[in-house]
């Protein structure tokens, strides 16, 4: 059996545990990819940059 990959808050690059409340959501401008942000920095307000349009946000 494998390792779990676990996703990558897109704002700190921490993972993300099972259970945490992160969320997955496509990018506001281009909604191109998808990207995760952890709870905490979702909180904090921690910006984010799209790496795909270039998109800054909270």
């Amino acid at each position: 059996m494998g390792a779990i990959e676990l996703p990558i808050c897109i704002s700190c690059n921490r993972p993300i545990i099972p259970g945490e409340k992160g969320v997955k959501m496509p990018c506001p401008n281009c909604g191109e990819i998808s990207f995760w942000r952890c709870e905490k920095c979702r909180e904090l307000v921690n910006p984010y940059k799209c790496p795909k349009c270039g998109f800054m946000g909270p």
